[in-house]
């Protein structure tokens, strides 16, 4: 076979890839359809990020740079275009952000040709990755990500790391306005920005940890004001969803994506992390907040909402489900975006009506083994009196 022949070959198999339809999976819980196929992977990327199509410098057509991974993506709408800014992360272990567009926002995904070139700051980070997006009354479209630096208080321990939070504003996705890392009393990994003003300021959730992993002190999700986002800073951070012992959210918990406004309340989509002998499981839990006071919790369904199945559980990082993106369709189909095992990258598709009434109506976590069995119980006796 000649190079051109292998090429065109390479060609044809990443486009059928790129063209692959999909289907949403049978049977499945009533609150979501999970989807047969990720949306993007690693091979998913273009060709030209990894091959030289030169023959005379690569005559083997070996991959020059590889692909790891497509994971966590900020989601946003533009027009009638679904758009992705994914976390791509190279054989390298670096991590950057890259577009991908689809018609319909489940499948045809393909990346836009160049990754987004990220401005950095007065002090650059090592990596970058797991972008919030948040279209913002102010008229700004907000990236809000993790940046990671080495720790130069250990400078003999490589694995020391710090982390803040990283915050960019653009108009179109392509060129990006890189402003001040947020500032607080801790180092935040997971911040997201609301999409409204409230008290007419810029308002985040956060996730305060005493270490890069270790959340210490810091009790859940937390919520913090502040005046300027071009210099933001919060002085004061309350916790709007705690942690709980024997939970999901024992060890750490986060919001993934900004919530969704409906005329019940605020729709949130959050991780909770718990230890296990395996290691740490990340699972989806959802709850609600106050209309007109998104830190009044006022559902909050027990449990997880989202978990790896099957082949979701394998991968870089097993037993791990993360989302930071979803989009609410004008019809009112929501699009969740959710990675697994920190590998690739899929779509699970609801409604706002079904979310407010799993939200709603199913029961919270009592925190005891005798409340669950109750629960359990009342659920019974309930449907004793359901004629079939």
């Amino acid at each position: 076979m000649t190079y051109n022949e292998r090429v065109r070959q390479l060609r044809q198999c990443h486009e059928a890839l790129l063209a692959r339809k999909n289907e949403p999976l049978e049977g499945g819980n009533g609150i979501y359809e999970k989807y047969r196929y990720p949306i993007l992977t690693a091979e998913h990327t273009p060709l030209e990020w990894r091959y030289d199509f030169s023959e005379q410098d690569n005559p083997y057509l070996m991959q020059r740079i590889m692909m790891n991974a497509v994971l966590n993506a900020g989601a946003i709408k533009m027009g009638d275009r679904y758009l992705l800014v994914c976390r791509v992360e190279g054989a390298d272990r670096k991590s950057f952000f890259a577009v991908a567009e689809s018609k319909n926002g489940i499948e045809g995904w393909r990346f836009w040709p160049e990754p987004v070139t990220m401005p950095d700051t007065l002090l650059p980070a090592t990596n970058v990755y797991d972008m919030r997006l948040t279209q913002h009354e102010d008229g700004w479209i907000y990236g809000v990500f993790c940046a990671e630096r080495h720790d130069e208080l250990h400078p003999n321990d490589l694995s020391a790391a710090t982390a803040s939070a990283a915050i960019a504003r653009t108009k179109d996705l392509k060129t990006w306005e890189r402003l001040h890392d947020l500032k607080s009393r801790s180092q935040q990994r997971n911040v997201v920005l609301h999409p409204e003003f409230v008290e007419g300021k810029y308002a985040f959730y956060t996730r305060p940890q005493d270490g890069f992993i270790d959340t210490g002190n810091g009790g859940g999700i937390g919520w913090g004001l502040c005046e300027d986002i071009t210099h933001a800073e919060i002085d004061e951070e309350i916790i709007i969803n705690p942690r709980h012992y024997h939970t999901v959210m024992e060890v750490k918990n986060g919001e993934g994506p900004h919530p969704i406004k409906t005329s019940k309340g605020w729709l949130h989509l959050a991780h909770g992390v718990r230890g296990t002998a395996s290691g740490l499981r990340y699972v989806l839990y959802m709850y609600m907040t106050a209309l007109y006071d998104p830190t009044r919790v006022i559902a909050q369904p027990g449990g997880y909402f989202l978990v790896p199945e099957g082949n979701e559980y394998v991968g870089d990082v097993m037993n791990v489900a993360f989302s930071n993106g979803w989009i609410k369709d004008d019809d009112g189909r929501v699009l969740i975006y959710y990675a697994t095992a920190d590998t690739r990258l899929h779509v699970a598709v609801s409604s706002v009506e079904r979310l407010i009434d799993y939200c709603m109506h199913t029961p919270e976590d009592g925190l005891t083994t005798s409340a669950s069995v109750e629960t359990i119980k009342r659920m019974i006796e309930k449907n004793k009196k359901v004629k079939m």
